[in-house]
């Protein structure tokens, strides 16, 4: 337990205060909304879902409309997308005949919110990959790898040491670096991570369920599309977050009672998934990736149809998910398919 006195390194720690059973955040709250912690896209706007799930049925077109389709949706907070997603679905009967849709979740508290929201027969629950067996699948993740949990490293006159934390009586007491072995030095050396200063993130456990991920979609074939805030570039600052009513809190305090998150490296994930021998398209922003899809047309079909207040409403929410001074730019979409299928839709 967390509460007691002990030394944690950054990613046991962040394992712990977000996904223990007893203090963890994620078991024992609902961080989404107004009336949580933070908020994504799917709680701020429909269309963001709507302009996924119409990618999704592209993507299944493209594939030749094949019978058994797949759609797992990594961590799908409180269930927002997955039910915008089922009812686009009643608009494409062809599609709808043909996918089954995975929730991919480890909370058991985000699963008793998800089945209160999503009352639909083609809708598995599932804690493991190994329990999707028919392909072609297509892996969709937003805001998913943000929120597990990543080792830290500190580069000090050429010598890397991993970072630790020491509590006592369950709160944050100090940080303690502790020399790295020469068997994680060369994990990170192998990904290019290593730099002459700074800090070095490493998404141990993240990775580890990319290579599930890969696996199934070399298996079965398919892809993976990710969207979460993050860099192209890394500069060797620490980048995790904290998030407690909608205000920053520093990750080390109110353990159990905020949320805590890093930027993703898709520079990173970019090359790890290249290694694996998949197909890849250029990052691209949110911004980007959501115009392509066609979403201000959209809107702008919609608003034809809403009073005023609805309009000012509708297009304050697109704003939010467009704008480079919010999340437009610092969110990237990233996706990964099986060399035998190049689909670029909101790509290019």
């Amino acid at each position: 337990m967390i509460s007691q006195n002990g030394i944690y390194s950054v990613d046991k720690f962040i394992e712990k205060a977000l996904y223990d059973k007893k203090i963890g955040y994620y078991s024992q709250n609902n961080p989404f909304g107004k009336k949580g912690d933070f908020i994504t896209a799917p709680l701020i706007s429909p269309l963001f879902s709507e302009m996924i799930t119409v990618w999704a049925i592209s993507y299944w077109i493209k594939l030749g409309k094949p019978n058994k389709f797949s759609f797992v949706e990594l961590g799908p907070g409180d269930g927002t997308f997955c039910k915008t997603f089922c009812r686009v679905l009643e608009n494409f009967p062809e599609f709808k005949k043909s996918v089954k849709i995975y929730l991919f979740e480890k909370s058991t508290k985000l699963i008793k919110i998800q089945k209160n929201l999503i009352n639909n027969k083609k809708v598995v629950w599932i804690k493991s990959l190994n329990e999707i067996k028919d392909g072609p699948v297509l892996f969709f993740g937003n805001e998913f790898f943000d929120s597990i949990p990543i080792k830290q490293f500190e580069v000090k006159k050429f010598k890397i040491y991993e970072k630790f934390l020491q509590l006592k009586k369950g709160q944050f007491d100090k940080f303690i670096l502790k020399k790295t072995s020469q068997n994680m030095t060369k994990k990170l050396s192998d990904l290019n991570l290593i730099k002459k200063k700074g800090i070095i993130e490493y998404p141990e456990q993240g990775l580890k369920i990319l290579d599930h991920i890969i696996k199934k979609i070399h298996s079965l074939k398919g892809g993976i599309l990710l969207i979460d805030y993050g860099y192209i570039e890394a500069n060797g600052k620490d980048t995790l977050q904290s998030l407690k009513s909608h205000k920053k809190n520093i990750y080390y305090k109110n353990i159990g009672k905020a949320d805590i998150t890093y930027l993703v490296n898709f520079q990173l994930l970019n090359k790890y998934l290249l290694k694996q021998r998949l197909l890849l398209n250029k990052i691209v922003s949110q911004s980007f990736f959501l115009k392509k899809l066609g979403i201000i047309e959209r809107a702008e079909i919609l608003s034809k149809k809403i009073s005023f207040k609805e309009k000012s409403d509708l297009y304050y929410r697109i704003e939010r998910l467009l704008s480079g001074k919010k999340m437009g730019k610092l969110f990237k979409v990233l996706f990964a398919s099986n060399k035998e299928t190049k689909f670029n839709l909101g790509f290019k």
